[in-house]
C-alpha cells in the first residue's frame, strides 16, 4: 500500500511538472509604477489570462522602467527579448512618423474619438506599419488627458513663457512646449520627480492620475487644465511572439487585454472626476485658462505636419 501511494504521489508530481513546463509565460514591460491605473489594468490582464487559459498562459509584469525607458523596451520587443510592452500610442512616432499626426495637441477631442480613429481606416494603416516594425498592436487604453503643472499659477498662455517644461522625448509634446512659449526639457519619466524637486525643470505635463501616482503634486504648486493631449497606453506584443501563438491562445490574450483595459479605463475616468478638487484641497492652485490661444498656437505645427505628410493629412486622421 505504501509503495502504491508513493508511486501515485510521484506520478502526480511528474504530471504537475510536465504541466508547468508546458505553461507559456509572457513578459510585459512598462514605465508606470505599481500604484498607477495602467499597472492595475495590467494585473487584471494577468489574472484574466491565467483564468481563461486555465493556467496554460501567464504574464510576468515589469513596471517602473525596470527594463529601461519605452524605447529600450520596444527594442527588446523587436529583438524578441521581451514579449509585450506598453507605450503611448503616438509615442511610437519615433519609428512610425505618421503617428505624429494623432499626437498633435488638440487634434483628438476625447478618448471615444481616439478609439474611433484607431479602429478606423487610418488606424488600420497604422496597424500595418506596427507590423512592419515587428510589433502587433493589441489594444489602446485610456491614460488620461494631459494637464500642465508648474511652480507658479498658470492663468493664461502668457504664464508659460520662459518656463522649463519637462516633456517626454516625443516631437508633438516638445512642439506643445515650444508653441506655448516654454522651453522644452525632455527628461526620462523615472527622473521627473527629482528634476522638479531640484528645479532642473519648472513644470511638466501629464494626466491627473499620473500626477497623483508619481507624486508630482508634492513638488509643484499649480495645475492648469490645458487638456492639450488625450494620452493612451498602446498594448503591444512582439510579432514573433504573436505569430507563435495558436488561434486559441491569441483569443485568450485579446480577451484578457480587453478585460485589463476595462479596469484601467474605469479607474482613470473615475480619478479624473475628483483629482482636481483633491489637488486644490492639498493647497495647489488649479486654474482653467482660456484654451483658444493654446489651440491657435499649434497652427504652425499643424502646417509643419501637413508639409511633411501632405495637405489634408490631419483631416484624414480626424475622420470628420
Amino acid at each position: 500500500m505504501k509503495i502504491t501511494t508513493t508511486l501515485f504521489a510521484g506520478a502526480a508530481i511528474l504530471a504537475l511538472s510536465v504541466t508547468a513546463g508546458l505553461a507559456r509565460e509572457l513578459t510585459f514591460g512598462m514605465q508606470d509604477n505599481e500604484v498607477s491605473n495602467v499597472y492595475q489594468g495590467a494585473q487584471a490582464f494577468q489574472a484574466k489570462l491565467a483564468e481563461l487559459s486555465g493556467g496554460a498562459m501567464t504574464v510576468n509584469l515589469f513596471p517602473s522602467s525596470t527594463l529601461g525607458d519605452f524605447k529600450a523596451m520596444v527594442s527588446q520587443v523587436q529583438a524578441g527579448e521581451l514579449d509585450m510592452v506598453m507605450t503611448g500610442y503616438p509615442d511610437m512616432s519615433y519609428i512610425i512618423p505618421e503617428l505624429k499626426l494623432i499626437g498633435a495637441p488638440y487634434v483628438v477631442r476625447d478618448f471615444d474619438h481616439l478609439k474611433k480613429i484607431v479602429a478606423g481606416p487610418w488606424g488600420q494603416k497604422m496597424d500595418a506599419k506596427f507590423a512592419e516594425q515587428g510589433v502587433q498592436l493589441l489594444d489602446v487604453w485610456y491614460y488620461g488627458t494631459r494637464q500642465t503643472t508648474a511652480n507658479r499659477p498658470i492663468n493664461s498662455i502668457d504664464d508659460l513663457k520662459g518656463l522649463r517644461l519637462r516633456t517626454p522625448n516625443v516631437p508633438f509634446l516638445i512642439a506643445y512646449a515650444e508653441a506655448v512659449g516654454a522651453t522644452p526639457a525632455p527628461v526620462a519619466f523615472a527622473e521627473v520627480y527629482l528634476a522638479l524637486q531640484t528645479n532642473q525643470v519648472d513644470a511638466q505635463e501629464n494626466p491627473l492620475p499620473t500626477i497623483e501616482a508619481m507624486k508630482f503634486y508634492e513638488v509643484q504648486s499649480a495645475i492648469a487644465m490645458t487638456n492639450h493631449f488625450v494620452a493612451s497606453s498602446a498594448i503591444q506584443i512582439s510579432k514573433a511572439t504573436w505569430d507563435s501563438l495558436s488561434a486559441e491562445e491569441q483569443g485568450w490574450v485579446r480577451a484578457a487585454v480587453a478585460a485589463g483595459g476595462a479596469v484601467s479605463d474605469g479607474l482613470t475616468f473615475d480619478k479624473e472626476k475628483t483629482l482636481a478638487a483633491e489637488f486644490a484641497a492639498k493647497g495647489l492652485t488649479v486654474t482653467e485658462p482660456d484654451l483658444t490661444p493654446f489651440r491657435a498656437a499649434m497652427k504652425p505645427y499643424y502646417d509643419q505636419l501637413e508639409a511633411e505628410f501632405g495637405a489634408g493629412s490631419i483631416a484624414e486622421v480626424i475622420g470628420d
